[in-house]
């Protein structure tokens, strides 16, 4: 397992996440991603260096305690250039990554469809091309595989033509899946389904929710994005109308654009969706700033105006009088607690009410 430093840097921008939440957030995702985290450093500056973004004297501090800790990996909470990254590594001595680099090799582990393994490739290539500096670029028929040849102009520009080709092959495939949703969303409609997506930030137990309302066994982990493929799932109301729950992949504050861009084949499953169910979690500290990031991303798909209910998940799990203050934030929210099937008659009594039979 590798250890890892975690650097956050703090330009001193005022925001809603301060340098030691967006510290704790990328410990989370290295945990997930396997990473084991010797340290956290937070390290404050005017702006970012043109040439190793923290600066050669904060990379030879950074240095000093990877050997210390025994490090082998650095990860960097911001994204990184191919040059400040090159040159970080030569500094430093032992592999960097960055925030975006990280959330790719965790979308990796837990892509499982084809679909899933097809848009983690095409977002890790969109990621890589701009960052060739020389290193030469391997790719394997899965796609993932990305290696060191020598360098030289003229392999440069070898790789970067693969890339682009293999970046247009993946956009392909990607067409065709979308179509084949596009068939299914019409079959389901003419079979009088309305689908109802569960969205939210990583890690507030849309699964559970998927699990507990449908007796189903959808993965479920204490992770961040362990659900990556969206995941349908069939249910009866009391009313006898049949609706298709869908689990979708969490969304994350800051989430790069051609991620999204990436994954707009399994995000359409939010757009179409008839219904959206927008979950929070209630026991989480920045629980207000999470939901903020949610609708960044439902306006990035043009999705924000769609009918929607925001549900207060793990009541049972926050502190005293959170609950009712939440409720007064998300205005008509449902309070439920998706692990102890508490308030879910409430949840299911509104969705009938937000949604209209098809079939009438």
């Amino acid at each position: 397992m590798a250890g890892a430093i975690l650097i956050t840097v703090d330009f001193g921008v005022r925001g809603s996440w301060t340098a030691e939440e967006r510290s704790n957030e990328l410990a989370e995702l290295a945990q997930s991603s396997g990473i084991r985290v010797l340290r956290q450093e937070i390290a404050r500056r005017h702006g970012p260096s043109p040439a190793c973004f923290i600066g050669t004297g904060k990379a030879e501090e950074v240095a000093a305690l990877c050997a210390s800790e025994k490090a082998n990996l650095v990860i960097f909470n911001n994204d990184l250039t191919g040059t400040q990254q090159k040159n970080l590594e030569k500094i430093i001595g032992v592999k960097i990554i960055d925030r975006t680099e990280l959330i790719l090799n965790i979308f990796a582990r837990h892509a499982h469809s084809n679909e899933g393994k097809v848009q983690v490739e095409l977002a890790r290539l969109l990621y890589m091309l701009p960052r060739l500096t020389g290193k030469g670029v391997a790719l394997s028929r899965q796609g993932g595989g990305i290696g060191t040849s020598g360098p030289g102009e003229q392999k440069l520009k070898i790789d970067r033509r693969r890339i682009r080709d293999r970046i247009s092959g993946l956009k392909r495939q990607l067409d065709d899946l979308s179509k084949r949703r596009s068939m299914m969303r019409k079959k389901r409609s003419r079979f009088s389904l309305s689908s109802i997506a569960i969205i939210g930030y990583t890690n507030v137990g849309k699964s559970t929710l998927i699990n507990s309302l449908t007796s189903s066994d959808v993965g479920v982990q204490d992770k961040l994005f362990s659900t990556l493929d969206p995941t349908v799932r069939k249910f009866t109301l009391p009313d006898r109308q049949n609706i298709l729950f869908i689990d979708t992949v969490g969304f994350l504050d800051a989430l790069p654009h051609h991620l999204i861009e990436a994954f707009k084949a399994t995000l359409e499953e939010v757009t179409e969706a008839d219904l959206l169910l927008h979950l929070v979690d209630a026991s989480h500290p920045k629980v207000r700033e999470q939901a903020d990031a949610v609708y960044k991303v439902l306006a990035q798909i043009e999705a924000r105006d769609k009918a929607l209910i925001t549900v207060i998940n793990k009541i049972d799990k926050a502190a005293p009088g959170v609950v009712d203050k939440l409720k007064e934030f998300f205005p008509g929210a449902i309070p439920i607690s998706a692990l102890r099937h508490e308030g879910f008659d409430e949840l299911i009594d509104k969705i009938m009410r937000q949604i209209e039979p098809k079939n009438s």
